[in-house]
């Protein structure tokens, strides 16, 4: 189905970039459309930190207030549905939809996110997000002075671990087999009381999904209250790249400061473009792509006079 309706901009992605970018439109009267397919990577996550005036509130609570503002402005429209491809170039670009839909738009913003590749450990799926996390500054708070592990090796684990030992002494890496650490990290870890750990894991016991222990390929066992991971990704939607915008050498898509990329007239923001992975930096990326939608189509539209 054609809706025959020409948006100015096309918003793939309803989480918290995605609608930034909405609000950001929709308050210079830009008609907007938000595609989204209702699964959030945090949806696990029982709360969300670290963003100014929402501390402490559950994904589902900023969101859902987040929606309500942004659908004040009545030139933007919100649908529950799966984007599968787009077609097209600047000033004119459709997409097409898991539900036979087709919208057309003169400008389109990705806010489509990553999508985590699980390990093949057992518990680990259920844990991730609550007691499995990825970053010190949205879950360390609460894990402060307690048992903490961090599942990475090299330059990332040294790194993680130089932050998180601010938060915890009781702290062990797990290499997750041999590790690579250089011998000047090596000696510095164990300057600072942290303990390096290569045995395999093969589970996270826990209930529901706050660890208890991890458990190793040899039958032995740590008690461990929460785990750092740095696991791999790919991104959420693949449409940017059909399209031919660039990924970046770290897999992220490539944008400009302004959130603009590789391709003219497309837009990208929030996890899918920075391993920023925040609900603020999110919100941030979103309002400047939102703004910087609209200055292109401001420009495009601002009459140069015939003399």
């Amino acid at each position: 189905m054609n809706t025959g309706t020409i948006y100015d901009v096309i918003i793939v992605g309803g989480s918290y970039a995605g609608l930034s970018a909405a609000m950001a439109l929709g308050r210079s009267l830009r008609k907007v459309i938000i595609i989204d397919s209702g699964l959030p990577c945090n949806r696990q996550t029982p709360y969300s930190h670290n963003f100014i005036t929402q501390d402490g509130k559950t994904p589902k609570q900023i969101l859902e207030l987040a929606l309500g503002q942004v659908l004040n402005y009545d030139t933007v429209t919100f649908i529950k549905d799966l984007a599968l491809r787009a077609t097209g170039i600047n000033g004119s670009f459709k997409i097409e939809t898991a539900s036979g839909s087709e919208y057309s738009g003169r400008k389109l913003i990705f806010a489509t996110g990553i999508k985590d590749l699980m390990p093949a450990i057992k518990g680990f799926s259920d844990c991730w997000g609550i007691t499995a996390i990825h970053c010190p500054y949205c879950h360390g708070y609460e894990f402060k002075h307690q048992k903490t592990g961090i599942m990475a090796n090299a330059e990332r684990g040294f790194h993680l671990a130089s932050l998180v030992k601010n938060l915890t002494d009781e702290l062990t890496i797990f290499t997750n087999g041999k590790n690579d650490f250089t011998d000047a990290q090596t000696l510095q870890l164990k300057s600072n009381k942290i303990q390096i750990n290569d045995k395999k894991i093969i589970e996270l016991v826990h209930k529901k999904g706050t660890i208890q222990k991890v458990v190793f390929d040899d039958g032995s066992s740590l008690n461990l209250d929460a785990l750092y991971a740095s696991i791999p990704f790919r991104q959420h939607c693949p449409i940017p790249q059909q399209l031919g915008c660039e990924l970046d050498d770290m897999e992220y898509l490539s944008v400009d400061p302004f959130q603009q990329t590789s391709l003219k007239g497309v837009f990208a923001c929030g996890d899918s473009t920075t391993q920023l992975r925040s609900v603020a930096n999110s919100v941030n990326s979103g309002n400047i792509a939102g703004a910087m939608a609209n200055k292109e189509l401001a420009e495009e539209e601002f009459l140069i006079p015939t003399l």
